[in-house]
């Protein structure tokens, strides 16, 4: 019988590269707790032969630092898979120019210097790693064949311009042996009204069937489902793909600086339930990093050590603690106090990230405002301590625990001074704006302190490079705090009439049915910081 694979993917391309001395701290953590395998997510943040601009700039892994990665796997007994992409998502490569493009983050299929780009990419990765498997993405290709492809080809169905796609590719990866692996979602959408999931069983058209060869294997991945039904029916449609179907789950750490380890430990337990049922063997879970990877893949261990217990039958929470504090050295209970810069209590369902939106939300321009909830300060002041109080507990990893407590700190203060400031601003009173200019220099203040920690955090985990995205949103975020701060000023001192920011109300947020004060799943920088342009094109 085949071994059985779990894993674990580590998202490298989301600016912050795990540094080898990091990279071999986790590993050895995960592979106490049963995982056998590593993905490791690249988009362009590895060396390819003869592409001098592949991964320019991004902290990519060297040919001799991807050797070594896969020697450290192998002494572990843990397999090393490259996991890349060879459809979409290279909009960072594009930057360069050294690509033909189809429209947005899709290279462009049937070119020559496509397939050019792809040789170099096997080519470089089949002397890196000893695996023969290889994960080659494929992804949310949404656009596909509707841009460069459409004006020199005619309008083609997305399934028939990836099996062409495929098929050069698997001609390609054929020179080195590899058995290839790819996300399974674009074989969902070209017939299921464009959408992935479906609610119920359906027959899947033989075109699409067709235009997977039965020598790769469909990655079926799934982070949100919330009931074991819906997963038996993803899993019982896939199988019409094929056979050997793998499974890929998440461990929620992409909404911001905090994890989400009770969110993912509580999906991934049905998710676990299911792969057992339906006899899905391989098995592995996603660490994403949207958006600047702020969240240190450390903080998910609870999230880890749980799904793996669950995808070995184990479902005792009690086993599962006890475990948890002899592998990590600290309780489980008071290491899931990293989730806590999310837990308020207008925050009770799913996905919300109050830590990252309120952080960057502007005091004037302040549209997410609407989502705050009267009595924060006071709980982020308690979740600041229990933070500081856990990192006493642990060396290993009591530098997450101080980022997070720098975190709440910031939105001790941070978190209802929009509020604070159009209340005050409104009601006339300038004694309250004045007092209200000292809460913008102790939170300058505090962002700094945050920022340092964070920097030390980023330092011990990963690569320099990605840094200089958080000392731009931070430094941002003081200096539009001091800006703030003086437009404050001047209006308490009569020296401006009004504040235009200030006189805007706001409104309810069109992409959420929340209720006034309750938190949202909004974790993008770009839509937070401003309402305006931040930037345009490449």
């Amino acid at each position: 019988m085949a071994k059985k694979s779990l894993g674990v993917m580590i998202d490298m391309s989301r600016n912050a590269a795990m540094s080898l001395d990091g990279l071999k701290r986790f590993l050895k953590v995960i592979k106490k707790m049963g995982y056998n395998t590593v993905f490791l997510y690249m988009e362009d943040t590895y060396e390819v032969q003869d592409e001098r601009y592949f991964g320019y700039m991004r902290g990519k892994y060297s040919i001799d630092e991807m050797k070594e990665i896969d020697r450290l796997c192998a002494e572990m007994g843990m397999e090393a898979i490259p996991c890349i992409q060879t459809l979409a998502h290279l909009k960072t490569y594009f930057k360069w120019g050294q690509a033909e493009i189809d429209c947005n983050d899709i290279l462009l299929v049937d070119s020559e210097r496509t397939y050019e780009l792809i040789g170099n990419m096997l080519k470089t990765l089949s002397v890196c790693f000893r695996s023969r498997r290889i994960h080659i993405g494929m992804d949310e290709a949404h656009m596909l064949g509707r841009g460069n492809y459409f004006a020199k080809n005619g309008l083609k169905p997305s399934s028939e311009i990836i099996k062409s796609h495929l098929e050069r590719i698997c001609n390609i990866a054929s020179q080195y042996n590899y058995e290839l692996l790819l996300w399974s979602d674009m074989f969902f959408r070209s017939w299921n009204d464009g959408e992935y999931y479906v609610n119920e069983v359906k027959k899947i058209p033989s075109d699409v069937i067709n235009a997977l060869p039965s020598t790769v294997s469909p990655v079926y991945w799934d982070y949100y489902s919330d009931t074991k039904e819906k997963y038996d029916v993803m899993i019982k449609t896939h199988k019409q793909l094929s056979s050997n179907i793998w499974f890929a789950g998440g461990a929620w750490c992409w909404t911001g600086f905090a994890p989400l380890n009770g969110l993912s430990i509580r999906l991934m337990k049905d998710a676990m339930k299911s792969c057992i049922e339906n006899k899905v063997n391989n098995i592995f879970i996603t660490m994403w990093g949207d958006d600047g990877m702020e969240c240190s893949h450390f903080s998910q261990l609870p999230a880890l050590l749980s799904i793996a217990e669950y995808a070995r039958g184990n479902f005792d929470d009690g086993k599962i603690k006890a475990k948890f504090k002899r592998l990590v050295g600290i309780d489980f209970d008071d290491f899931m106090s990293v989730d806590l810069p999310n837990h308020l209590p207008n925050a009770p369902s799913y996905a919300e990230s109050p830590s990252k939106y309120m952080l960057y939300s502007d005091p004037f321009l302040g549209f997410l405002d609407y989502t705050v909830t009267d009595g924060a300060s006071e709980i982020y002041a308690k979740h600041k301590q229990k933070l500081l109080d856990v990192a006493r507990k642990t060396r290993a990893y009591g530098y997450v625990f101080k980022t997070l407590a720098s975190l709440c700190s910031v939105l001790e203060i941070k978190h209802e001074l929009g509020v604070k400031t159009r209340e005050a601003y409104k009601s006339g009173d300038k004694n309250a704006i004045l007092s209200l200019v000292n809460d913008y220099t102790e939170v300058g203040q505090r962002v700094k302190k945050f920022h340092r920690d964070l920097l030390n955090q980023w330092s011990k985990d990963n690569k320099p490079y990605g840094f200089e995205v958080q000392d731009a949103r931070l430094g941002g975020l003081i200096m539009r705090l001091d800006s703030c701060k003086r437009r404050l000023l001047d209006f308490a001192n009569g020296k401006i009439s009004k504040i235009e920011e200030l006189d805007e109300e706001i409104l309810p947020l069109p992409f959420s049915n929340k209720p006034q004060g309750q938190s949202i799943d909004y974790g993008s920088y770009g839509r937070i910081v401003t309402a305006n342009t931040l930037t345009q094109g490449m």
